[in-house]
């Protein structure tokens, strides 16, 4: 059981990164490309949309969006394309970080913060 658990986190790591790779690729489809984009970015943020802490619900990204996202990236990419980017993934020692992500998604932390000020700010004057 725990051998095929990490086999499934080393998959999934690697198919992000083949991901990431066929986003650039001229073959895939545009749609595909945004799409593999966002998941790509997503995945590899260092920060996350629901923060690890939260129980239950910190881990829920990580085991259940972004093998989702991924799955339908893979489905929308030539299957040609994606075994040529999977393995240069295999391949490849280090794996990409999305800073670009990482600020996206603080910038909706700080958003969702305002928000709730906001609106806490509203509720409390009335």
């Amino acid at each position: 059981m725990l051998h095929r658990l990490k086999y499934w986190a080393r998959t999934i790591k690697r198919d992000v990164h083949a991901v990431y790779l066929a986003a650039d690729d001229p073959r895939t489809p545009w749609y595909a490309r945004a799409l593999a984009l966002c998941v790509a970015g997503y995945a590899l943020s260092p920060i996350d949309l629901i923060p690890d802490f939260i129980p239950v619900l910190g881990y829920l990204d990580d085991a259940i969006i972004v093998p989702l996202g991924i799955l339908a990236v893979v489905k929308m990419i030539p299957p040609e394309v994606m075994a040529e980017h999977r393995a240069a993934a295999a391949l490849a020692g280090r794996r990409p970080a999305s800073r670009t992500a990482a600020v996206v998604i603080a910038c909706i932390w700080a958003a969702s913060i305002a928000l709730s000020a906001w609106l806490g700010y509203r509720y409390l004057r009335n």
